[in-house]
Formats: C-alpha cells, sequence, structure tokens
C-alpha cells in the first residue's frame, strides 16, 4: 500500500490500514516520547497511544501538503505536552546519554550539560521551548512556528534570546564558581 491508500484506509477505519501505519510511525514517535519521559517506558507508552489516538481521529484532516510524518510527529508532540501539562507534579527535563562528560570546547573547564541544562530552566517558558525544539529536536523554526502558533520570526527571536541569556548565565555560573 502506498501512503496516500494508508491514509485514505485509515479514514475508512480500515484495520489494516491503522495497523501498517501505527506499526510505520510508531518507532519513531515512541522514541520521542521515551525522550520527553526521561527513558520512563510506561509514561512514554501512553503519551505515545494517546498521539496515535488523535492522529487515527483527525487523519481525515490531513490535506496532504507536508510530510505526514511530521504531521503525525506534531500530534504526538502535542499530546506529550498536553501529558505534562495535565500531570503537573511532573518536572520536564531532558535526559543526555554523557551527561557528565566535560564541555570543552568552549573554555568552560568545568562546566557540565546538567549545568547547562539547569540554565535553560531558567529561561521563560516559550523560549525554553523553542530552544529545545531546535538545539535539541532539530526542528525548523517553520516547524517551530507551526506547532507552537508563531511565526518564523518570532521563533528566531525567541533563539536568538536564549542564546543571549544562557552565554550571560553561562558567565556569571563560571565566575561565580572560580571566585570561590
Amino acid at each position: 500500500m502506498t501512503e496516500k491508500e494508508i491514509i485514505e484506509g485509515c479514514g475508512r477505519n480500515e484495520r489494516q490500514a491503522q495497523e501498517l501505519l501505527y506499526r510505520t510511525h510508531f518507532p519513531k514517535m515512541m522514541a520521542m516520547c521515551l525522550h520527553h519521559a526521561n527513558g520512563d517506558r510506561d509514561k512514554a507508552m501512553e503519551m505515545c497511544n494517546n498521539g496515535m489516538l488523535k492522529v487515527f481521529q483527525n487523519i481525515k484532516s490531513y490535506e496532504f501538503r507536508g510530510s505526514f510524518e511530521g504531521w503525525i510527529r506534531r500530534i504526538v508532540y502535542h499530546c506529550v505536552m498536553d501529558y505534562f501539562k495535565s500531570n503537573a507534579k511532573h518536572v520536564h527535563y531532558l535526559v543526555f546519554e554523557e551527561k557528565d562528560e566535560a564541555i570543552q570546547d568552549n573554555g568552560l573547564q568545568n562546566c557540565y550539560v546538567e549545568d547547562i541544562m539547569s540554565l535553560v530552566g531558567l529561561l521563560p517558558p516559550t523560549t525554553q521551548e523553542v530552544f529545545r525544539l531546535y538545539a535539541l529536536e532539530g526542528y525548523s523554526h517553520k516547524e517551530i512556528g507551526e506547532t507552537l502558533k508563531m511565526s518564523d520570526g518570532t521563533s528566531k527571536w525567541h533563539l536568538s534570546t536564549a542564546r543571549e541569556k544562557l552565554k550571560k548565565l553561562l558567565n556569571e555560573q563560571y565566575f561565580y564558581k572560580n571566585a570561590r
């Protein structure tokens, strides 16, 4: 079946097409959810399945413009964010596999990735989200704009603001640690 046939089949509620779509896109969507759930497979599975359910519920609204996988990714991502909003007791942190590896290339010898990520948490919420989507998830400014309902220019402004504030915070933290 072609992608278009699968999408149309899902629109007609055909189980075979739904299973094929799920099996094709589940691994990538689950990986994204696992990333946001800090490796908690149960949370990730809940978020991913909620997202895929929304995909099936809204498949008729897909207009065959742009990437179908990108369309699915946006829906699942919104379900991830909805999960964290509805479960406010869960704090959203990013996990890096090599979180204790020192950053050597910028002269801040005593700075670790976890230090930087704690500083990212000090940024305003929208600026944080734009930074994460761009720098860590690899989204383009256009995709960020569509996801967060803002213009490309606003996304670029938030990224620029994040970079400036992070530089300032890094310098302050670095000099504070060395002044001790």
